[in-house]
This record gives structure tokens, C-alpha cells and sequence, in this order.
């Protein structure tokens, strides 16, 4: 969900790198630097349609997140803008307390001002925490992210980790073909979590719910590889003992696949008991329905799990 005024700052502070614009397809987007980022939706700014596309498709509760445009402007206007759109949800939240819960947006690049908010959006009831893949293309783990993520991990906090255009959207041609959204997207989650098992970050805040956004991009692809090169490379070992696949039984992960396949690899890798119903809902390439689905055609006893018992523990949601 968006706050339309969020939106609208923005777009007024965040040029030259957010612009709105249309496609040729006629479609209102977001770029990133010319990259198509982000195509608007009706839904994105409206809880009422949403309640209604949930009721259709049998979601009973969705616990909602902003994925950008996120980090822009100077330290007053980006703390003001975060205020609003995480105001916004708390509105939602208060509107419908049966039907949505809300993650809290931070302005990471400034953690002083995102400790603060993180107390406040806690205050206001967000029941955890979205952080985009990289931070004005900053790694998550970068010591000045530190005073955050300990916070975080103090209050035994779920994390939402959901890409953005990665760095590299130039070198690669990403911005052609919404490459970006196709490919960048998944290299920006795998590149940041990988990064994060690396770097021992996980053992540094032994509390933090990462949660892999699309299924974990291609994480669960990449499991064997990731532990090979740990056994087999000393720069991999520097700083962790375990291999990588053991991490990833730590990692918590939403079913945003199209693939029966890919949902089954990730609840191989991740464990029936960390994978959550997710929709990718209200982006153009959201499936309430087709998701949920695939989600159905699992065994009773995952398709339970997977359909809500998971995330009520993570989020400590009563859904009696």
C-alpha cells in the first residue's frame, strides 16, 4: 500500500533518480534512474478495493509493506515523508483491525532518524519492518546500518527484505525489457541475503525474522552452489563456520512464485516452517488467486502451515 502523499513527495524530492511517467503501453510507472521500477496500481492507494479483491480470493488477512520509491531526500523531508506513509498504514490498520497489519517503512540512510521512527511505527502497532535489498545502493550489512538492526533484533523483530533496482541496472542493460523486474529484482535479494550469511550478520543478531521476499529470489536455486564454494574457498569462511544452507533454515520466506516447482524447492530449503502465503498483490504481476492455489495444492499438512499458521507465529497474530 502507498500513501498517495507519500507518493507525491516522492516524486517532487526524489528526482533526478525517481521520475513518473507513462509507458507506451499507456501505464503509469516509476523509474529508477530510466529504469521501469514500479507500475501503479488502483489498488496500491485504495484498503477498500483491497478488502474486496481479498474477500475473492479467500485472503483473510494481509499484512502490507510499501516497496518504494523509499530513500530520497535530505534528513527533515525524508523523516517527514516515512511519517506519512507509515501514518497511512497505521490508519489501515486501525480501519480494518480484523482484516490488515503493516511493516513500518524507515529512512535507513539516516539510522539515527530510523531508530526513532522504529520506535514510533512500533508505537503506532506495525508488527515489523520492510528494508529495500539495498540502501542508495549501501549492503544492508554496512556498519553504519548497525544502531537499526540492533534495535531491531532487540525487539525480536520479522524483517521484510524486498528488493529494489540493483546497482548494476547499467552494466547489465536491466533497463531494457523491464529486465530490471524480470532479473534485477531477484539479483538484488539474492546478492543482499547472500551477503548477509557471509558477513556472519545472522550470528551478530541472533534474534532478527529475515523474511526472503519471491520466495527467496534464487536463493533456494543457488543453496548447493552458496555451500560448495563454502567448503571449498577459504574467503568464504572468513567470518561464518556453518555452511550457507544452513542459514537459509533461518530465513523465513513468502510463496511469490508462478512455479509449482520453485514453491516446492523453497519449502525444501527453507522448511515447511518458514514459508508464508504472499501474492506479490497489488503490483501488476500480483496473483491473489493463482498463488493461493499453489499454495492449496501442497499437502495438508503444509498447505496449512503455509497458508496462515506460519505467519500468525512470526507476526504474533490472534486469529482466534
Amino acid at each position: 500500500m502507498i500513501s498517495a502523499a507519500f507518493l507525491d513527495r516522492a516524486i517532487a524530492e526524489g528526482r533526478p533518480h525517481y521520475l513518473r511517467t507513462r509507458t507506451k503501453a499507456g501505464l503509469d510507472v516509476i523509474t529508477y534512474d530510466g529504469a521501469p521500477y514500479m507500475t501503479l496500481t488502483p489498488p496500491m492507494f485504495d484498503y477498500e478495493l483491497r478488502l474486496r479483491d481479498m474477500d475473492a480470493a479467500g485472503v483473510d488477512i494481509a499484512v502490507v509493506s510499501v516497496s518504494g520509491p523509499t530513500y530520497w531526500g535530505s534528513p527533515e523531508v525524508s523523516a517527514a515523508a516515512i511519517r506519512l506513509q507509515n501514518d497511512d498504514m497505521a490508519a489501515g490498520q486501525a480501519a480494518h483491525p480484523k482484516r490488515i497489519r503493516f511493516l513500518a517503512s524507515l529512512p535507513w540512510q539516516y539510522p539515527a532518524l530510523a531508530v526513532e521512527e522504529l520506535k514510533r511505527a512500533c508505537d503506532r502497532g506495525a508488527v515489523g519492518v520492510m528494508v529495500l535489498a539495498n540502501i542508495l545502493g549501501r549492503h544492508l550489512t554496512d556498519a553504519e546500518f548497525a544502531p537499526v538492526w540492533r534495535e531491531i533484533d532487540r525487539r525480536f523483530l520479522p524483517v521484510l527484505v524486498h528488493p529494489t533496482a540493483p546497482p548494476v541496472v547499467k552494466e547489465l542493460g536491466f533497463e531494457v525489457y523491464n529486465l530490471t523486474a524480470a532479473i534485477g529484482f531477484m539479483v538484488d535479494t539474492t546478492a543482499a541475503i547472500a551477503r548477509m550469511i557471509f558477513d556472519g550478520f545472522l550470528d551478530r543478531y541472533p534474534h532478527l525474522k529475515i523474511i526472503a521476499a519471491h520466495a527467496g529470489a534464487t536463493l533456494p536455486y543457488l543453496a548447493g552452489r552458496l555451500d560448495i564454494c563454502f567448503d571449498t574457498m577459504p574467503a568464504c569462511r572468513e567470518k561464518i563456520s556453518t555452511p550457507p544452507s544452513r542459514y537459509l533454515k533461518r530465513l523465513w520466506y513468502d510463496t511469490v512464485t508462478y512455479q509449482q516447482e520453485s514453491l516446492a524447492l523453497c519449502l525444501q530449503v527453507g522448511g515447511t516452517d518458514k514459508v508464508m502465503y504472499g501474492s506479490d498483490y497489488p503490483h501488476n504481476i500480483g496473483d491473489m488467486t493463482g498463488i493461493l492455489a499453489r499454495v492449496d495444492a501442497l499437502p495438508a499438512a503444509e498447505r496449512e502451515a503455509v497458508r496462515g499458521t506460519n505467519a500468525a507465529r512470526l507476526f504474533a497474530i490472534d486469529v482466534a
